[in-house]
């Protein structure tokens, strides 16, 4: 097994105002508290961040400002995939210039049925533009994307870019995929998308986990990545267990917010953007034992 670091990133929900604008305060303040539950870094502007709402000017402008607020940049990785590549070069050269430990990055995602050899194109376009400084993490969520990081693409892109492609998130939800990454490519960072599954992660020589419930659950995951192998880490699993589940039966995203709302008592941060609606009403007991669960050591 490769030795590694092995690391929580957690996908930082995007709070708005009212007028549906970046709330740069709110973002600074749940990033901080992020850090200070026991996040090893921040992976904003992704998928849970509501990215692909976000324009080019906004990410670069939060990400400005949570490094302005003293967050260091090699603890960062943001989303920058899009759709065409100038908005993907614009985003990865700007984090690389600031810094950034790396970019997450997605694949074109609205045209489908492409081929190996186009994704590849499009990564290498990215890639060749930015220079040998941008270090990319490959972003497979084919259940969102529509656009599936085959294990050929990886080993493809690993033999023309070596270190550049320094790591994937695996947002499938299919362990037997993560597995046969980690297994194929033990010298990328293979990071799992659901804390249910750091033990499995981390035996078999993955990264650790970047996870959506890292937003509300950053304490109750940390405890169980420091308890792996523990007498405790039964008990710890089935807490970050718990947690998951119940935020997996309900509309991701907003009840996400919602409960960073509620543990911060500020309804603030349930805000979210078009097309996206806030949480109703009929899943308000779910969100509130998700919370009573994690605890309240979400945001500060």
């Amino acid at each position: 097994m490769t030795n590694r670091q092995i690391e929580l990133f957690v996908p930082a929900i995007t709070p708005f105002k009212p007028d549906l604008s970046i709330d740069t305060e709110r973002f600074v303040a749940h990033a901080r508290a992020l850090m200070a539950a026991g996040a090893h870094g921040l992976a904003p502007f992704g998928t849970t961040s509501e990215a692909n709402s976000l324009s080019v000017a906004e990410r670069m402008a939060a990400l400005e400002a949570l490094i302005d607020a003293g967050i260091d940049p090699g603890q960062l990785i943001p989303g920058t995939g899009c759709c065409n590549a100038e908005d993907t070069i614009t985003l990865s050269s700007h984090a690389t210039r600031m810094g950034c430990r790396g970019v997450l990055m997605l694949p074109p995602f609205y045209y489908k049925g492409v081929s190996d050899d186009g994704v590849f194109d499009a990564f290498a376009q990215v890639i060749d533009a930015v220079g040998p400084n941008l270090c990319v993490y490959l972003y497979h969520i084919p259940q969102m994307s529509g656009v599936p990081i085959t294990l050929p693409l990886i080993e493809r892109l690993i033999a023309r870019y070596g270190g550049q492609i320094a790591g994937l998130k695996d947002s499938s939800g299919k362990w037997e995929n993560t597995k046969a990454v980690i297994k194929a490519f033990p010298q990328i960072d293979t990071y799992s998308a659901s804390e249910s599954m750091i033990p499995q992660n981390v035996a078999t020589g993955g990264a650790g986990c970047i996870s959506a419930s890292l937003n509300v659950n950053p304490r109750g995951i940390r405890a169980l990545l420091d308890g792996l192998n523990g007498p405790d880490q039964a008990a710890l699993h089935e807490q970050v267990s718990a947690v998951r589940s119940i935020f997996e039966g309900l509309p991701l995203i907003p009840a996400i917010k919602a409960a960073v709302a509620e543990q911060n008592n500020d309804p603030e941060y349930a805000r979210v953007r078009p097309p996206f609606v806030a949480m109703g009403d009929e899943h308000k007991d779910a969100v509130a034992e998700a919370v009573r669960i994690a605890g309240p050591q979400g945001a500060a």
